[in-house]
Order: C-alpha cells, then structure tokens, then sequence
C-alpha cells in the first residue's frame, strides 16, 4: 500500500476542473505536496460546487473534466511522481432533480417495482406504498400541477409518470395520485418523511450500500479508477451514515487492492477508531483541535467565561453540557423528527410501549450519546450510560428506557441499526450546526470535531497526544483547514489571540454593542470575532457569514421562519463595520494590535501540523494567509499563479518578512519538500524542552528514529513579549542543525532560542550532512 507523505486539496468543480487541476500539478509538486487530493468528482447535480449530490455514480462529471480529466490530471500526477487521493460519498445521492438521477428517476416512476427499490432506504408501509416528496408550498398546490411531455410537472420540477396512469382528460392531480410518490408541503418532511436522507437535507435520500449489488453498482466507476491506475487512495464521506461501517469498509479495501483510506469521522475527547475499520485513519478534525489548543492561552478563561456570562444577562456563563442536550432535543424534536419517529415504529408492538413514549425515549437517550455513533458491539457500554442518563434526566421515561435498551443493543434487530445511523445525524444537526453557533466565548473552541469546553492544551499533555497518535494513527491525516471548517486556519490563529489580551476584548465589544448593537449577546459576540477574524474581509462576505450564523444558531432567528427585525439590525451591525468609522476603528485598531501574534500563531500551528505524527494535508489556498469563514466563503477560487509567482521568489533568494503573507508559503513549502523527500526524518516523536525564563512560550519536538527534523514554534506571542522576550530560554542541540527557513546553523550544545527564532516565530531544523552520525 502506498501512503502519501502529504496530500493537496483541491475542490474540483465547473470553474476548477480536472484538466484545471492538471495545469496545476507542477506547481504543487515545486510546493512539495506528494499527493493530490480531489472533492467528489462523479457526476452531481448540474451546478453544484461541492460534489456531495452525486446523481450517476457510474460516471466522472463531464462538468468537472469527465473521464478525460481524470485522465489527464492522472497522467500529469504520474510524470511528477505524485499520487491522487478522490473523495467519495456512500452514503446519500442527490435528488433535487430527479430527471439527472436514473436511480431515483426509475424509483419514483415504478415504485417497489424499481430495479434501485432495494437501493434506496424507503418506509413503503408508512407512506402507503409511496415515497413522500417535500416539494410542494402548500398541500392546496396540488392544482398547480400539470402533465406536460410525459410528464408531471410543478413549476421547475419534473416527475415521471408510471406505464398506464395517464389518460386523456385526466387532471394532473388525478394522474399525481395514481403514482408511486406523493407530493406533499414541504413542512411535513420534518414528521413524515419516509425515506433516509442525509442529516436534515431532503434532497439527499441514503442508499443502501450494505446490500452487495447496491455496493457494486454505486462503486463500479470508483473501481475502474483502481483497476486502470488512475487513482491510489480513497476519502469515504460521512461513513456514520452507513448501516454496517466496518463491513462497508472491508468491501471497499477489497475492491481497491487494499489501497490507502481514510474516514470523515468525528472523534470526541477519549474515543478511538473501532478496531475493525479498515482504514488508515480519519480525515484529521481531532488533530486540528489539538494544535489549536496549544496556542489557546488558559489565563484567559476566566475572563472570556465573566464576558460570556455578561452577554447572556446572567452570573455564570453558558452551561454546555444543558446546551447541547437543549440542542439535540430540538433538533430530535423537530427536523430530524421523522427519523425518531420510524425508530419508534421498529419497536415490536409485543413490547406494550406506545409510539408517543417510545419517541420521547429514543430522543431523551440520543440527546444524552455523548458520542457521534456506537459500532455495535463496540460503544455498547456508551449506550447504556445514555440510557441511564436519559432515565436520570427523565424519570417518567425509565420504564421506556429500560425496555428499548435490550433492542437497541442488539446489532441483529433493524432498530439498532437505525439508531446508531440517526444519533449521528442529531449530533451533527444539534451540536455542530447548532450550539457551535451558541456557545461563544472563543470561536477557536468551536470547531468541527473540536470539544468546546476544553479551553486550552498545555504542552505536557500535547506531546503525550502526539506520542500516542505516532503510535496509533501514524498514517491517518492532520489538518487545520476543510471545505467543512466553521472558521479557516488563520481566522481561528487571530481568534485565538483574544484569550491572550480578553479584556481589551471585552472593552472591543462592549463598545460595538453600543455603536452597532445586536439583540443577542453571544451572537454579537460570535459576529465580532468572526469580522475580526476575518478581516478585511468584503461586505458581501461578512453579510452571508452573519445571516447563516445567525439562523444556525436558531435563537434569535431561524432558516424556516426568519425573524426580519433580527437580521435588519445584525445587517446593520456588519454594514456599519464598513460604514461608520467609529466602528471601523474598533475592529481595525484591535487587529492592528494583534496582526503580529495573530501571524504567530498561524506560522507555529503550520508548521506543527505540518511536522506532526500524521499526513498532513494543505487545503487549497491555504499556503497563503487563509482567513475563510463557513462555507461557502471557504470554497472561493483561489489564484494559483500569485502562489506560485511568489514560490519562485522565495527559491530564488528572496525571503518573505515575518509578517508576510509569503512566510507562510515559505513553511509550507519547506515542511511539505522535507516531509516528501526525507522521510526518515519524520519516523518517532521526542519532546524537546526548553529551560529558562520563558520555557512555557515554546513548543518544540524532535522527529525521526535517530537524529530527525526538529520543530521549534512559539506559542503565545503576546504573554512572550510582555515577558520581555526569550531572554536566557535555551534549549539543548546534541548535533549541528540547519534551519530550513533561513539556512541558519545552530548547535550543538545549548543554544538560546532568540538565535533559533531570531527571523520567525518558528525553525524547521534538520541535521547538517554528516552531522547524523
């Protein structure tokens, strides 16, 4: 199996194609970047710029590039010696558009009776033998419908008509109940959907890729890739969703020849990838919460938490265990209701428990997991202590917890089966897209895969979670930016500088409460940090961040019953950031203030992630300054040629200013061509300490199972400076070494930090030819 030293992701789409791609490859093989990574890349809706609504897995999107693309940007990948990593979606397909998916068209045209019937997960009973499709604006829109074509049209959506249901004369709301779907408002799907879909999104219906044929064909493309050498390794989205994870996995190795593969899965504090997964690890949002919590300063909690406490008109801040269980009843109560409700008919009616009662159980247990999903039998003993929590919050639901837990620990029963697919959805939906948005003392804390109320990391504990993933997950990816993160890299680097400095913080939105006020405290404070974060960042962009924010957070507006008073006033609020100087200087001067801690910390968090036990990847774009918020704004294109304009500067001579955009091109570009092309350097994990005055200001760590690379990188800037500096902080060097970044040589012997540190923040330090020995 090959591995790759270090991955590039590339969100591969109609404005960015394969053949795009493939102009690219010299250019991020200079970078040193050892495989390409691609977004999905079969055939999706028309338009879509993500790729996760696939409509014809047997084919390359002929909007991306088609086969030829993948073709071409194969071969460019090969000539360079470089591998390519696709995404691939098993869990749902897209059906926004029925006519551009002939399984779901097939499906919804003959019902039972389709060859994909057993493809799709479909409650036929519930529905009275027919699939719900939530499009309509009203029940009363039945009269809109027409038949045109040989088909069954409701404004811009097409449906297709079963043999022998339409005759001449027949009224379209005739031929509409003769089929097998129902058209229905699109306000029920949240109680009567009866088909599985992806997270709350109703135009993603699951399949079923437990069952062998259903596997085969929705993989039959992916294995041609293998089968032809034009692919070597795999990213599996969402695989939570799946019925049988484990077995899915398995079939997946078997079918690429046992290629590298990775999971999106979400680990919480103290949970490990299930034993059976066949993979080489996740997709890296455990790492990333580790290297950000480094550089979190602890001191400033007590303040941020007082600033929290403030902005929610009480004396104590945001309880976030309440939270997030609030969050996953409301979301298990509400838009995800049709998912607990068809748990609740899998109970066998011998049990004696009413479907009302049984409903409010498996919510009240689901809101207690503490864990995306159990891989029974593996998470068995989690399961329980959610149904003893579930029991304790609620005791009137004891006896209904006590008899669903039998059934929902037996892996062979199709409840349990269920269950572990629907608690990972309520998870999602009721805590990352939710309270993430709800609980705001740093947005740092907040982020996919992260647990908010670990504050801070300190290095003891950071280097025995390195020790342990050297050990455990030495192949499985690390990361700082996704297509799926809530704030980019460097926006959460300059967010992470405000537990550093909280009461100029607190001054900062005390005085735009006043001059921009926003009815919502933790929002505004969640709206600050993010204008902050991503400053300067456009009008348009900062409008479409607060309006999605603020309807994700569901308290003082929602995306089903927007609140227009709200969102005039928190439009008024970004639009005078751009608008009023007084506001302007707020937000400038505390950036200005902070610009050179905030570059700090982006340069040490990429080089740690960078140099760390793991693959590293590099999202696209992020070689420069990267201050995205939530998608879509951290999908934007991203201009190649300044990057690599600016990469033949710096090979030719030319270093970058330690604040400058280009010292970050010039650590990713150092760590990725060592990482690459000195493999053995990066083999073990040794903690380096420091002694001295300002010990605690640095991380540095040795990799390599003899003389490796060394990572040096200061972690809060500012406490640093107002401590006056490193002053006698040393560290001991047993050998020569040279810094990557600058060429400097240093050692052996104890060798004072402000000589390592003397042009950046951070060094990259590998031993002098001969020096090894």
């Amino acid at each position: 199996m090959r591995v790759p030293a270090s991955t590039y992701r590339l969100q591969i789409r109609r404005s960015f194609t394969l053949f795009d791609a493939a102009d690219r490859v010299p250019y991020l093989k200079s970078l040193g970047v050892d495989w390409l990574y691609l977004s999905p890349i079969l055939t999706a809706e028309q338009g879509s710029d993500h790729g996760y609504d696939v409509t014809d897995p047997s084919s390359v999107d002929p909007e991306r590039g088609g086969p030829e693309g993948l073709l071409a940007l194969s071969k460019a990948a090969r000539e360079h010696g470089m591998g390519v990593l696709v995404d691939i979606v098993p869990n749902h397909v897209g059906v926004a558009s029925p006519p551009q998916n002939p399984w779901w068209w097939s499906l919804l045209k003959e019902g039972r009776g389709s060859r994909y019937a057993e493809a799709f997960d479909v409650d036929w009973d519930f529905g009275g033998g027919k699939i719900r499709l939530p499009v309509l604006g009203s029940d009363d829109d039945l009269d809109k419908l027409e038949v045109k074509d040989g088909e069954l049209r409701y404004y811009d959506h097409r449906f297709p008509l079963a043999e022998g249901t339409c005759a001449e004369g027949d009224s379209a709301a005739a031929v509409h109940d003769r089929q097998h779907y129902q058209l229905m408002d699109w306000r029920r799907a949240n109680a009567e959907l009866n088909y599985r879909r992806f997270f709350a999104v109703t135009t993603l219906a699951g399949i079923r890729v437990e069952v062998p044929q259903v596997f085969d064909e929705a993989h039959a493309e992916v294995a041609r890739w293998f089968r032809e050498g034009l692919v070597d390794g795999l990213r599996v989205d969402h695989p939570d969703g799946l019925a049988d994870p484990a077995g899915y996995l398995r079939w997946l190795k078997d079918l690429t020849g046992g290629a590298y593969v990775l999971v999106e899965k979400i680990l919480e504090p103290g949970e490990v990838l299930p034993g059976d997964f066949a993979c080489e690890g996740t997709t890296g949002y455990d790492a990333l919460a580790d290297v950000d919590r480094i550089l979190v300063d602890p001191a400033g909690q007590p303040a941020l938490d007082a600033l929290d406490a403030s902005l929610r008109g009480s004396d104590r801040p945001a309880d976030y265990a309440t939270m997030i269980h609030g969050t996953k009843r409301m979301i298990a109560d509400g838009i995800l209701r049709a998912e607990v409700l068809r748990l609740a008919r899998l109970v066998p009616p011998s049990y004696g428990l009413p479907e009302d009662q049984a409903a409010d159980a498996i919510a009240e247990i689901i809101a207690a997991f503490p864990v995306y999903r159990s891989y029974l039998p593996t998470g068995a003993e989690v399961l329980k202590e959610a149904c003893e929590s579930a029991a304790a919050r609620r005791p009137d639901l004891e006896v209904a917890v006590g008899t669903l837990l039998p059934l929902l620990l037996d892996p062979s029963l199709p409840i349990a089966v269920r269950f572990q697919q629907t608690s990972g959805m309520v998870m999602a939906k009721g805590v990352e897209d939710t309270a993430f948005y709800r609980y705001t003392r740093l947005g740092t804390l907040t982020e996919v895969g992260a647990e908010p109320t670990e504050f801070a990391v300190a290095p003891e504990e950071f280097h025995q979670r390195m020790l342990r993933r050297a050990e455990e997950l030495p192949e499985s990816m690390t990361t700082l930016s996704t297509h799926d993160t809530k704030r980019s890299e460097d926006a959460r680097a300059r967010i992470s500088v405000i537990a550093e400095v909280p009461d100029k913080w607190t001054a900062a939105v005390k005085t735009l409460q006043e001059l921009a006020p926003v009815p919502d405290g933790p929002f505004a404070n969640l709206l600050w940090q993010a204008v902050i974060g991503a400053w300067p960042g456009s009008r348009e962009r900062l409008q479409g961040y607060a309006q999605k924010a603020a309807r994700e957070a569901g308290n003082s507006t929602t995306w089903t019953d927007p609140d227009e008073h709200f969102e005039a006033t928190v439009r008024a609020a970004v639009d005078a950031a751009f608008d009023d100087p007084r506001v302007a200087a707020v937000i400038e001067g505390f950036v200005a203030s902070t610009d050179s801690f905030a570059a700090s910390n982006s340069l040490s968090a990429k080089l740690i992630q960078l140099t760390m036990p793991g693959v590293p990847d590099v999202y696209q774009g992020t070689e420069f300054w990267d201050r995205s918020l939530t998608d879509p704004d951290n999908r934007r294109p991203v201009d190649f040629q300044r990057r690599e304009d600016e990469l033949a500067r710096i090979d030719g001579g030319s270093l970058p200013a330690p604040g400058a955009e280009a010292s970050k091109l010039l650590v990713t570009s150092r760590a990725l061509r060592l990482r690459r092309d000195r493999p053995e350097l990066f083999q073990g994990y040794r903690p380096v300490q420091a002694s001295g005055a300002a010990a605690e200001h640095l991380l540095a760590f040795e990799r390599g199972s003899g003389a490796g690379a060394v990572t040096v990188a200061t972690r809060l800037p500012f406490g640093l400076e107002q401590g006056g500096g490193w002053r006698d902080t040393a560290v001991e060097l047993s050998i020569h070494l040279r810094d990557e970044l600058t060429g400097n040589i240093l050692g052996p012997g104890s060798v004072p930090v402000a000589d390592i540190l003397r042009t950046y923040p951070v060094a990259l330090l590998v031993p002098v030819k001969g020096a090894e020995s």
